[in-house]
Parts: C-alpha cells; structure tokens; sequence
C-alpha cells in the first residue's frame, strides 16, 4: 500500500491499520509511507533515503540509533507532544 490514509481522519485510519494488520497477518505486506506513526505495526522497517537502502531494524531498534528513521520520528512527534 503507498500512503492508503492520506485522505482520511485518524480514528478511520486507525481502523484501516487495524483491519490491514489481520487480514495480512501471516503473510509478507509491504507499506510505503512517511507518516512514520504508521508503521510501528511494521516487524521491520526499512528506511530508504535517495533511493538506497540506509537502515533497516524494528521502530525501537531505528530509534535506539541515530539515522534518518529517528530524525523523520522526532521531526513527526514534535507535533503529538
């Protein structure tokens, strides 16, 4: 999916997270996104800048080092705090 809930609230994307998330359950699914919120459902995230591969980890994992993953994070978060 690339960017699914541009469009929507974020209750209604939580729910379409939410039924992404069961229906793809034991199956590879791939998002493609920078609303970062969106894939801490993830099991991996990889983090793509310029068009190379520049990490790759959980949301925890990327967060725990500096990286662009934890730069976008925090540049996204300073708005939910």
């Amino acid at each position: 999916m690339d960017e699914p809930t541009a469009a929507i609230d974020p209750l209604e994307e939580k729910r379409v997270y939410e039924r992404f998330a069961r229906i793809a359950e034991g199956n590879t699914a791939i998002i493609v996104t920078h609303r970062l919120g969106s894939v801490r459902l993830a099991d991996r995230i990889i983090v793509i800048d310029q068009s190379r591969l520049v990490d790759m980890g959980t949301h925890e994992e990327l967060l725990g080092r500096a990286g662009k993953y934890k730069d976008m994070w925090q540049a996204q978060a300073k708005y939910y705090v």
